[in-house]
C-alpha cells in the first residue's frame, strides 16, 4: 500500500510540476519556472525510499511531505501566497518542525530496536525529536541564505527578523512534538 502511494504521489505531483515548469518557461518567468523544477526533483526524492527494505515511514508522514510540497512550492511560491498572507511562511515553518518530529519519532522507532527501546530514558527521545526539528530549521534558512547569495533574492525577504522568526516558529513546531513523544514515549 506504501510503495504503491509513493509511486503514484510522485508520478502525480512530477506530473503536475512539469506543466507547471513548461507553462511559467514559454512565459518567461523564470522566477516560477525555476520553483516548479525544484518541484520536479523534490517530488521524486520519495521514491528513493522504495530502495529501502523496511520503509520506516507511514502514510500520514508521506502524505505529509507532500502537502508541505504542495502549500511551499505551488501556492507559496508560484501562487505568491508568501507574498500576500504575510503569516503563511510563519505557519509552514511551524508545520516543518511538526512535521520532522514526526519524522524523529519514525526514525527512533526505526533505528532503536523494540527491546531496547523501552530502556532508552524518555528525555533521549525527548531531546532527539526536538533536536531534529531544530536542525531542519537551522538547515533550511541556510538553504534560503545560500539561495539568495547566489540565485534569487527573494527567500529572506524580512532579513534578520525574518531568519528568526522563522527559526522559532520551526524550533515552536518541534517542541510541541518532543512534548507529544514525552507524553506518548511508552506507545513509540
Amino acid at each position: 500500500m506504501k510503495r504503491k502511494m509513493i509511486i503514484w504521489l510522485s508520478i502525480l505531483f512530477i506530473c503536475f510540476m512539469a506543466s507547471l515548469f513548461a507553462y511559467y518557461l514559454i512565459k518567461n518567468d523564470s522566477s516560477r519556472w525555476q520553483v516548479a523544477l525544484g518541484g520536479i526533483l523534490a517530488s521524486a526524492l520519495p521514491l528513493l525510499l522504495l530502495k529501502l527494505k523496511d520503509n520506516p515511514f507511514n502514510i500520514p508522514i508521506i502524505l505529509g511531505y507532500y502537502l508541505f510540497l504542495f502549500c511551499s512550492l505551488f501556492l507559496g511560491s508560484i501562487s505568491s501566497f508568501y507574498l500576500h498572507h504575510k503569516w503563511w511562511d510563519s505557519t509552514l515553518h511551524f508545520y516543518k518542525g511538526v512535521y520532522i518530529g514526526f519524522v524523529g519519532i519514525a526514525l527512533f522507532k526505526r533505528l532503536i530496536p523494540a527491546r531496547v527501546r523501552r530502556d532508552v530514558s524518555v528525555w533521549i527521545l525527548f531531546l532527539f525529536v526536538l533536536s531534529l526539528g531544530v536542525l531542519a530549521s537551522v538547515v533550511w534558512e541556510i538553504y534560503e541564505f545560500v539561495g539568495d547569495l547566489t540565485f534569487t533574492h527573494t527567500m529572506q525577504r524580512g532579513g534578520n527578523q525574518d531568519t528568526m522568526l522563522d527559526l522559532l516558529w520551526g524550533s515552536a513546531g518541534g517542541l510541541l512534538v518532543s512534548l507529544y513523544s514525552l507524553y506518548r514515549k511508552k506507545h513509540v
